[in-house]
């Protein structure tokens, strides 16, 4: 069971805060310095990594307009294949830019790779970690080989059913694959929360016993939050600097406010988490002396008995605890009482 994987310098895992991965994915939209633009902003806004993706059209798929091969609905209907990919691509002579100026932002970047070539060039850009996207999830020969790097691996389970999961894993440890999260996905784009079900974290944490998160295509940053408290210890949202561009991926992506929210709250859901604590935490001890107590309510001499009408349950909590009055009541007194003042054991004889 490996209960955490590292990236860079990172540990992952139920110990560390969430790791925020901000998904570029095709929101550069064909322009590197909107891609730079974006590599800057998902540092200022806290997140852990930016990661984009690394293929080419006829890596893909083929150029054809046949209606194989033919969008028909959702976000991009009516788009081939071969041109939504060649629109939204990262340009391969791109990454060895964004590699250095991710660098130079003090933020990680690593990538989706597609196919074994994909793969063969971010090696050579010494990539922290691959991502495989949950369309590859059942492609078991890129999965061995991007295991067979020996670099952390992330798959993404969108669609995939618990077998072709548990093939994916079977895949990603046979090629060597020894530190390996899942994250929890729906391939919807925009994903509604209700199909989430985000239970689904806690049984793959347990079936796998590697680390487990959440790729997010909900609209907000609620179902992520939520997945912190059943254990996701990496969160992947896509991100872009404005919904409005138009862009494929523009319009169901985080603008950076939200980015920054989601950073934060992670954070703020995983710290709440803790551990199983029953003992008085520091932020209540100024006000233990609220809680209800025992106080004389009447004066009484020494050596008289103490009945019922003495004695009352108040606030505040100097006194001894409310669950003593009984054992109070018909005890004698060994010194004198004034009225409100707390019952202490040392005035009885």
């Amino acid at each position: 069971m490996n209960t955490f994987i590292k990236i860079g310098n990172r540990e992952i895992g139920s110990s560390s805060r969430p790791y925020v991965i901000a998904e570029m994915s095709a929101n550069h939209n064909g322009n590197i310095d909107a891609a730079k633009l974006i590599i800057n902003a998902a540092a200022q806004c806290g997140a852990d990594a930016i990661k984009i993706q690394t293929y080419r059209a006829d890596t893909l798929t083929i150029d054809s307009d046949k209606p194989d091969f033919v969008i028909n609905d959702g976000l991009w209907a009516g788009r081939s294949l071969y041109d939504l990919y060649e629109q939204a691509h990262t340009p391969w002579e791109w990454h060895a830019s964004l590699f250095e100026y991710a660098k130079q932002c003090g933020i990680t970047i690593f990538s989706s790779p597609f196919d074994s070539t994909a793969i063969d060039l971010l090696e050579d850009l010494n990539a922290p970690a691959y991502k495989i996207a949950s369309f590859e999830a059942v492609d078991h020969q890129l999965i061995r080989y991007a295991a067979s790097t020996g670099k952390p691996l992330i798959i993404s389970t969108g669609m995939a059913d618990l077998e072709e999961i548990e093939e994916a894993v079977e895949a990603a440890r046979d090629g060597g694959c020894r530190e390996l999260a899942i994250l929890h996905c729906v391939s919807g784009y925009p994903a509604p929360a209700k199909d989430y079900n985000l239970r689904t974290i806690t049984d793959l944490a347990e079936r796998f016993g590697c680390v487990t998160g959440l790729s997010d295509h909900t609209l907000d940053n609620s179902t992520a939050i939520a997945s912190v408290a059943l254990g996701a210890s990496i969160i992947e949202k896509h991100f872009t600097l404005d919904r409005s561009r138009g862009g494929p991926d523009d319009s169901f992506s985080l603008e950076a406010d939200e980015l920054r929210a989601l950073v934060r709250d992670s954070k703020t859901a995983w710290e709440a988490l803790g551990q199983v604590d029953y003992g008085r935490k520091s932020s209540e001890s100024g006000n233990v002396k609220f809680r209800r107590s025992l106080y004389f309510v009447e004066s009484v001499k020494a050596g008289e008995i103490i009945g019922p009408q003495h004695v009352r349950c108040i606030r505040p909590g100097y006194g001894l605890a409310p669950k003593h009055l009984d054992t109070i009541v018909g005890k004698q007194l060994k010194v004198d009482v004034q009225y409100a003042t707390p019952v202490t054991w040392d005035v009885f004889v």
